[in-house]
């Protein structure tokens, strides 16, 4: 019995599935890129090369309110917590001078207007270093 020999066939690949392979991973690594993004809000940060004695500290205002919303400017008590009483006092005590630092210290169960009031007047007055002091959280302290 005689067979007959099958035509050898010429092997061939598929590249099909290779490219759809390589753009999928294309793909993917695209959207999971992250790219540098410009920030919205273009801010000048502050630059620090040495630690500075203690007795150059500049003059500053330091304004609390507590859980009353009742506030103190540098120690002093205001009347009442109305804007235009923080702002008589602020400018009562900077003057001219825009530039001082101003903190604010809060109690956490400040009412949330009595802050907005006093970052409204700051803003209002032009006071350019505004600070908000908090604590370090407890899990972060240990």
């Amino acid at each position: 019995m005689r067979l007959q020999r099958q035509a050898k066939e010429d092997p061939t690949i598929d590249l099909t599935s290779l490219i759809d392979v390589v753009f999928l991973l294309l793909i993917f690594f695209m959207v999971s890129t992250t790219f540098e993004r410009e920030s919205v809000l273009k801010i000048d940060l502050p630059s620090a090369s040495e630690v500075e004695s203690r007795d150059d500290t500049p003059e500053m205002l330091e304004l609390v309110i507590d859980n009353e919303g009742r506030m103190f400017l540098n120690g002093e008590r205001l009347l009442d917590s109305d804007a235009r009483t923080v702002r008589a006092a602020m400018e009562g005590l900077a003057g001219e001078q825009r530039d001082l630092p101003l903190i604010l210290r809060a109690d956490r169960q400040t009412p949330h207007h009595f802050v907005v009031t006093v970052m409204d007047v700051a803003a209002q007055l032009g006071f350019i270093n505004l600070s908000i002091a908090t604590n370090r959280a407890e899990s972060e302290a240990q």
